[in-house]
């Protein structure tokens, strides 16, 4: 919990060619539908986004609190700008969804997340783990 939320975590699409990654701290790991998955929260805008739809793939990486400085350059620029690079879970989307407001019981949260200022509602991706890689 403490990686995804307090560490943060890249999520990184596409393929040699082309790709992008971005900085992300909602998400989680877990078993789902008998299979271990994690599961991401992508809004529209994103430049990744673009990529983990076109393929249905994406890899998520643990870079450690000693690359943080690396976590705020990928959270803060795109892809379209700049280049970036890494891998480590690498994970095939089984679902996405859109949140939707009038699916809120709590109707105090998506105001608080979801405005012109803060952006689009996310995309909720949940991806089966195929292979994880380390270092």
């Amino acid at each position: 919990i403490e990686l995804i939320g307090k560490e943060w975590m890249l999520v990184s699409a596409g393929d040699k060619e082309k790709f992008n990654m971005m900085t992300a701290s909602w998400g989680g790991v877990g078993v789902l539908w008998n299979r271990p998955v994690v599961f991401a929260f992508i809004r529209p805008e994103r430049y990744t986004r673009e990529f983990i739809d076109a393929r249905n793939e994406f890899t998520i990486t643990f870079l450690g609190p000693e690359h943080r400085k690396a976590h705020s350059i990928c959270g803060s620029k795109s892809g379209r700008e700049i280049d970036k690079v890494a891998l480590t879970l690498e994970c095939k989307v089984v679902y996405k969804s859109e949140i939707e407001e009038a699916k809120f019981l709590d109707p105090t949260v998506f105001p608080r997340w979801y405005d012109e200022k803060n952006g689009n509602a996310h995309i909720v991706y949940i991806a089966e783990i195929l292979n994880a890689w380390e270092k």
